[in-house]
């Protein structure tokens, strides 16, 4: 009886060590992917706060809250089960959903863009008094959302392609909510930030007022260059999603001429090669993203005449 005791214990003890060993493996992985997509995280970051600029702060929270409520249904109930089942059937359909997401992206940016200039009339959301409709703008955050967290997840997937399909969705899980909670729970300060200064400038403290002032006067010009920062990135990462599936599905010219001048300014520039390199892609990116999204808006906007006059 003891024998078998110590032999059942043993058992216990070899399996906890595998389970430890394994949760381990996805601790790492999960690791190792949020660093490749980094890049896409400070896009949503960026592009989220211009969601809540101009409205009462009584509602920036909730509305943040929403769209990361959003945000996590997104990756966890759409598209983390489409990306697993896609990766494990139809790895060559990844490519393509990418691409309309990136297309959706740089519309929107366009359109932004378009709108800034006043080559188009400004059509966003909000009622006949001039109050934004918080549906709409939860609608709009969770709608883009759905495009840069499918990146982020896509890009993670195939940083673990090698594990095995249980570990690759516990890795996404843990991608999903860490990712989720790190932009929310920035763009939350953010937004905040200018309450936080008004706090700072009753105190008796000379320092304490002198910060509070600054963040009162700062944050209306953060939050404009948020906006634009964001609207950049919309381009950038949609026409960059754009290129490089051209490139995968065998159209090759267009990523590889940015690809080359990307080189070239590498070569070209020492030190500073990495940097410079990485900005002459991503403004080639946004150029393109932009004449993408300008066609599209143009399509988009013909339909809307059309359908208004039957």
């Amino acid at each position: 009886m003891a024998g078998g005791l110590v032999a059942l214990l043993d058992d216990i003890a070899a399996l906890v060590k595998v389970t430890a060993a394994s949760l381990d493996d996805i601790a790492v992985g999960a690791a190792k992917a949020s660093v490749k997509s980094l890049g896409v995280v400070v896009d949503d970051a960026a592009v989220t706060p211009q969601y809540v600029q101009g409205l009462s702060p009584k509602r920036e929270l909730p509305i943040i809250w929403k769209i990361a409520v959003g945000s996590i249904r997104n990756k966890l109930l759409i598209i983390l089960p489409v990306i697993l089942l896609l990766s494990q059937f139809a790895p060559w359909a990844l490519t393509p959903i990418l691409m309309i997401g990136g297309t959706y992206l740089v519309f929107e940016g366009a359109e932004k863009v378009l709108e800034a200039v006043g080559v188009i009339k400004h059509h966003g959301s909000g009622s006949a008094d001039g109050v934004r409709d918080e549906k709409s703008i939860i609608g709009a955050a969770v709608r883009t959302d759905l495009v840069l967290s499918a990146e982020i997840m896509v890009i993670s997937l195939n940083e673990v392609a090698h594990e095995t399909l249980l570990n690759r969705a516990l890795i996404l899980i843990m991608i999903a909510f860490a990712m989720t909670v790190g932009v929310y729970g920035v763009v939350g300060l953010i937004v905040k930030m200018d309450d936080v200064g008004l706090h700072l400038a009753q105190k008796s403290s000379k320092f304490a007022q002198k910060v509070g002032r600054g963040l009162v006067k700062g944050m209306p010009i953060l939050m404009s260059v948020l906006g634009k920062v964001g609207v950049v990135a919309m381009l950038w990462v949609g026409g960059h999603l754009l290129l490089v599936g051209m490139d995968e599905l065998g159209f090759h010219a267009p990523y590889g001429f940015v690809h080359h001048m990307e080189i070239l300014v590498h070569d070209a520039t020492g030190s500073a090669g990495a940097v410079l390199g990485w900005l002459v892609n991503t403004a080639f990116s946004c150029v393109a993203g932009f004449i993408v999204g300008c066609v599209v808006t143009a399509v988009v906007l013909g339909i809307k005449k059309l359908r208004a006059k039957h």
